[in-house]
């Protein structure tokens, strides 16, 4: 449990506005980083006065609108084939991307329309990829900018709410704090895991 004290420690003195808008910008590319492990924790920091809690949000949804720009640009010049391709060949693969994770994505914006890239903010799986859909429909980047704005804006108040409350409840998880990060390190591996035997039965 040690370790896992001194990982914690270790992430807290480094969480920081810049690095909150950089982990932010990754979880909002495709790659598996959740925001449930940025803000929560920032905004635990800000209870403790080492942040500024709204800072911390417009850092994060800074952070958001950069990887879901990346997402939405790369979209928009590489096209349709490319972008399925990509996700795919072996670098997709290394980050759970798939074709059929795309194509659902975009089934997902087609339903929603453009406010998707608003709705899609607060829906796990589809967070991370909804810009994919918004850059291959050539969304117009100002509604682009707006919604996803809007909707990280959003999702990150609810998630310094839960920071908050962790706060106000310290005493009481402070002393299984290793126990809880071992418990959300084994479901993450497992969803890893979990996630790998689908995309290989599926193909």
């Amino acid at each position: 449990m040690e370790t896992f004290h001194s990982l914690f420690d270790w992430y807290m003195a480094n969480l920081n506005y810049f690095t909150i808008a950089l982990l932010m910008a990754i979880e909002s590319t495709f790659m598996p980083l959740p925001s449930e492990v940025v803000i929560p924790f920032a905004s635990y920091k800000a209870a403790q006065g080492d942040l500024n809690v709204f800072v911390v949000v417009v850092f994060g949804t800074i952070g958001a609108l950069t990887g879901s720009l990346i997402n939405y640009t790369l979209a928009y010049y590489l096209g349709r084939p490319l972008v399925h391709k990509f996700a795919d060949s072996k670098i997709g693969k290394m980050f759970l991307l798939s074709k059929e994770k795309v194509i659902h994505a975009e089934e997902y914006f087609i339903r929603n329309g453009r406010t998707s890239t608003f709705i899609g903010r607060l829906v796990p799986g589809i967070r991370h990829l909804i810009s994919i859909p918004a850059g291959l429909s050539k969304m117009s980047l100002r509604d682009f900018i707006l919604f996803t704005v809007v909707g990280a804006g959003l999702w990150n108040i609810i998630l310094a709410i839960v920071g908050f409350y962790l706060y106000e409840i310290r005493d009481q998880i402070f002393p299984y704090i290793g126990h809880i990060l071992l418990a959300l390190g084994i479901i993450f591996v497992a969803y890893l895991i979990i996630k790998a035997q689908r995309e290989k039965r599926k193909k």
